[in-house]
């Protein structure tokens, strides 16, 4: 058979008042109309840092082989990954509304209906051949296929299938911004180790330096020279940088199971040069100009890409308000014995069938999601504006910390410089009776404490050098 019909639910006034009912507000924002600053500091060179793979930015060895390992086998990246399988397989269900469902069926079963009613006298009074009466119960053999295939005309499944693409490329930066975080996160917890070791080996010093600086006041104790409140004040301070010493290799402890939990992997040694940390030199960033962010920040395109799936989802939302059509069809064998299933034309079926239906009356559940629709849409936008005022900050202010670090480096360690020689000034009026032990005291715990800040300066010019580097989208390619 074939048939085509319209629900009674839908009517020209009912199209007409879906149709009226889902404007979109007109004061949406337009993430196109999005513009940020010129430059950073009035410097408009568009070199920019983040162009540069991240095997070539880090020059130590050591570091390249974690940060490998760590691409491997993080966790968190793992996670992020299986999302963006989730997300492309997501793509294939759409992908398959687009097109008609078929289906096989077959089935085989019984019917007795009773004598006294219209469909049991019929079946009485019919002969399926002249002379043969049919069966009584009444079996029922069929096979057949079936195919439903909703027309988009409104586009909605086409705009359902184009979201989840969008969606599935908003997974994969966020995959790269993960990339670029943990890039940046296991380089910056490198250099903390580094500095640690380097703050370990001046303590170590520093203690031997003091238990000398001890014996001299008990000789001079011995000598009547001084009392023994100085010789308590030096043991004091001995023990003082010997409980610092194990503060020190805890940090290194905890430091070290940083590192290996980011590598995936159970504690072990993080091989490193224990060098002369003060020596390491940043690596020298270009910042580029602002509006290279929005292609170079994974964060930024992620956020894109969802206000741009948020535009889609506001687009189905609307189409829900249309009428949709529906085909229907099928074709195959039906009998009530096997040997006639397959006689033609007689056992043949087939039906062609389709439905125009839409809301009518009751609409407010459509209303609804379209409702959230349009305010996910604006939630998205202001993400969007949001993502790129704090990248936009975050690289000023790394820059900033660069700039200020350098300068402050510079002084300290002219401080550190001189606190030194001041130490065996200090040594020296001391054994002369020129000075007291409070001030040679006082001198080496300034000269320790100022290489530590040194140490600590150091760490901070290479994290923020880093983290600019992270900050303008770097590390994920």
């Amino acid at each position: 058979m074939y048939k085509f019909r319209i629900h009674s639910g839908v009517g020209l006034v009912g199209i007409c008042l879906a149709i009226a009912s889902c404007r979109v507000p007109a004061s949406l924002p337009s993430a196109e109309n999005r513009s940020v600053p010129g430059s950073y500091n009035g410097n408009g060179d568009t070199t920019n840092t983040a162009a540069i793979e991240w095997r070539n930015f880090f020059t130590d060895k050591n570091l390249v082989d974690l940060v490998d390992t760590a691409l491997k086998n993080n966790q968190e990246l793992m996670v992020t990954l299986q999302e963006v399988e989730i997300a492309r397989n997501d793509i294939r269900f759409r992908q398959g509304a687009l097109l008609p469902t078929v289906t096989a069926r077959a089935g085989v079963g019984v019917e007795k209906v009773g004598r006294y009613t219209s469909q049991g006298a019929g079946d009485a009074s019919t002969e399926i051949t002249p002379g043969k009466e049919m069966p009584d119960p009444l079996t029922d053999l069929s096979i057949g296929a079936y195919a439903n295939w909703e027309v988009d005309i409104w586009k909605k499944l086409h705009n359902a299938k184009k979201a989840a693409v969008t969606r599935y490329l908003s997974t994969v930066e966020g995959k790269n911004f993960v990339l670029t975080n943990l890039v940046a996160e296991v380089a910056n917890s490198y250099y903390e180790l580094l500095a640690l070791d380097n703050q370990l080996l001046i303590v170590k010093q520093n203690i031997e330096l003091q238990k000398n600086a001890l014996e001299i006041v008990k000789v001079q104790k011995e000598a009547t020279r001084v009392t023994e409140l100085a010789v308590q004040k030096f043991q004091a301070e001995v023990l003082k940088s010997q409980s610092l010493e194990f503060d020190i290799l805890q940090n290194i402890k905890e430091t070290e199971n940083k590192i290996n939990f980011l590598l995936g992997r159970y504690p072990q040694e993080i091989i490193r040069d224990k060098g002369n940390f003060l020596s390491a030199v940043p690596p020298a960033v270009s910042s580029g100009i602002p509006s290279q962010l929005l292609a170079n920040r994974p964060d930024i395109k992620k956020a894109e890409l969802e206000l741009a799936a948020a535009k889609l989802d506001v687009k189905i939302a609307r189409a829900e308000f249309y009428p949709s059509l529906g085909i229907s069809a099928g074709a195959g064998f039906q009998a009530f014995k096997p040997s006639y299933l397959f006689k033609m034309p007689e056992s043949l079926l087939y039906s062609l069938a389709g439905d125009l239906a839409g809301p009518l009356i009751n609409r407010n559940a459509i209303k609804a999601e379209f409702s959230n629709a349009n305010a996910r849409q604006l939630q998205a936008m202001y993400n969007y504006e949001r993502t790129i005022l704090n990248a936009y900050f975050e690289v000023s202010n790394q820059l900033s910390s660069i700039s200020n670090l350098e300068k402050s480096y510079d002084l300290k360690s002219k401080q550190v410089d001189a606190l030194t020689r001041s130490i065996d000034i200090s040594n020296d009026l001391f054994k002369s009776a020129r000075a007291d032990y409070l001030e040679v005291l006082m001198t080496q715990r300034d000269a320790l404490e100022s290489k530590l800040d040194l140490i600590e300066t150091k760490k901070q010019q290479l994290n923020a050098v880093i983290n600019v580097y992270r900050d303008l989208g770097g590390g994920w390619k």
